[in-house]
This record gives C-alpha cells, sequence and structure tokens, in this order.
C-alpha cells in the first residue's frame, strides 16, 4: 500500500553535536539511582486531565516543531502546577521563538528552515522563550541535558523528574495524513518523510505519552528504540518552584554551572 507524504512541514532537523551540552550518563556516573516509578502520567491529576485538543502551534503550515514542542511542554508543566490551569500561548509567541531561535523570516512566505533541537534548547536557556500575550520572555530554562535514548530507565527517569521528556524522532510515512493514536513500527513502512519534535508526558510497561500537533498519542517503546535519537531532560524553573525534579538530581547551582558555556 502506498502511503502520502504528511501533508504538512515537520521541521526539526538532523541532531546536533555541541560539545557543550551534557550528557546525563556523565553527570550520574558512578551512582545507582533507583528504578523509576512503573508508570506515571503528567497529563491527568486525579480524575482530571489535559484537554485532547492542545492547540496545533503552526505545525500545520510551518516547519515549526522544535518550538512547538517546548510550548507543550509549559502546557503540561503549568497544568501540574497549577492544579489544572494550562499556559495556552498565542501561536505569535510560538512564530517569534521560531523567528529568535531558528531564523525564520515570515517574509518568505515558506514554511522556513526549520532547527534543531540543541539550537532551540540552548536559546531557551540564553534568552527564554516570548510568552503572554505581549510577549514578555518567560524566566530562561534553566538547563538541559542529553539524555541517551538506548537508555529507557534514564528516559523514564526524564519524564519522572523533570514532566516530561523532549525527544527527536525520524517520522515514518505510516504517521502520514492522520496519524494514528498508538504509534508503532510497520514493517511495511521503511520510508522516513523528515524529522519531528515531541514532548513525553508520561509512560507505563506499554510505551510513553506523546504530545503532538496538539493532541495526546502514545508511542509504544518499539516505536521509540526505532525511530526516537535524541531526548532531553529540561530543568524548568516554574517546575521545581512546584516541587518538581531536576535531571539527575542536581541542585540549581549544579546546573546553571553546567550551563555556563553554553551561555557565554
Amino acid at each position: 500500500m502506498t502511503v502520502s507524504p504528511i501533508p504538512y512541514p515537520l521541521g526539526r532537523l538532523s541532531r546536533g553535536h555541541d560539545a557543550r551540552v551534557p550528557h546525563l550518563s556523565a553527570l550520574i556516573a558512578g551512582q545507582r539511582p533507583p528504578p523509576p516509578p512503573p508508570a506515571i502520567d503528567y497529563t491527568r491529576i486525579g480524575i482530571e486531565q489535559m484537554p485532547a485538543e492542545l492547540g496545533a502551534m503552526l505545525t500545520d503550515r510551518l516547519a515549526i516543531a522544535t518550538c512547538a514542542a517546548y510550548y507543550h511542554a509549559v502546557q503540561v508543566w503549568s497544568f501540574n502546577a497549577k492544579n489544572g490551569d494550562i499556559d495556552f500561548e498565542p501561536d505569535s509567541n510560538v512564530e517569534r521563538l521560531y523567528i529568535e531561535a531558528c531564523g525564520y523570516e515570515p517574509q518568505a512566505g515558506d514554511a522556513g528552515p526549520g532547527g534543531t533541537a540543541q539550537a532551540v534548547l540552548t536559546y531557551l536557556v540564553q534568552a527564554g522563550a516570548p510568552t503572554g500575550f505581549r510577549g514578555q520572555h518567560r524566566r530562561p530554562v534553566l538547563a538541559f541535558v542529553e539524555v541517551d535514548p538506548r537508555n529507557i530507565d534514564d528516559v523514564k527517569r526524564t519524564i519522572a523528574d523533570c514532566g516530561l521528556a523532549y525527544v527527536g524522532l525520524k517520522v515514518p510515512a505510516s504517521l502520514a495524513a492522520d496519524p494514528p493514536l498508538v504509534w508503532d513500527v510497520r514493517r511495511d513502512d521503511t520510508r522516513i518523510v523528515g524529522g519531528h519534535a515531541v514532548v513525553l508526558a508520561g509512560y507505563d510497561a506499554r510505551g510513553a505519552k506523546v504530545i503532538s500537533w496538539g493532541r495526546q498519542y502514545m508511542m509504544t517503546w518499539r516505536f521509540f528504540a526505532e525511530y526516537v535519537d535524541e531526548v532531553y531532560a529540561i530543568a524548568d524553573p516554574d517546575w521545581i518552584d512546584a516541587g518538581g525534579g531536576t535531571p539527575g538530581g542536581l541542585s540549581i547551582a549544579e546546573l546553571q554551572a553546567l550551563m555556563r558555556p553554553l551561555r557565554e
């Protein structure tokens, strides 16, 4: 069966390799962290859950996935930190982050250049993201740390500690046109149609909960292993202020020291 290409841009460029970005495996080397919880879901608080529609954030017309994924992260953090009160940002702020972090030029009239996850996260550490109807910049991200996608326990710890994992993946053609609620590997689907960035806001034994294109999905761990090629733990100040954890359990001072090379 022939699958048509995805009818909208994706925008996550190939994984960056900035030597200044710290790795979780190095930060916790020699330690024996406890096993991650068997399951966690930050899209639910008791019987309350995040809405099914969270806003496409211009992913239907711009190659803006790396920026939209961050604003979906803000939705998850705010939902948990504010007892269900979600921060829905206007599309103008998502577009502005795309301009500032990725060099998008609206006057060009196209989908734009896309962006690397590391470039967007580095910008968020340096300047923060536009928020609110006046576009004032949110407090900068305290730090981000790369996580080895082959270490599923570390991926789970990232979600449990930081509220989510920010991930980059290669998109198979089977996700085209109308992505299924459950993303799984199809052996008759070997064509990659682009790169994408999403957040994982929960997991269980079957797989991880995905927020993408303004909706919630599930990806199996088999899909994760096949297509995800970069994972990041983000230390968000609002999440931490509300009692959330940090990558590797590091202190704020330690996280800020790790980011000093990226801020210089």
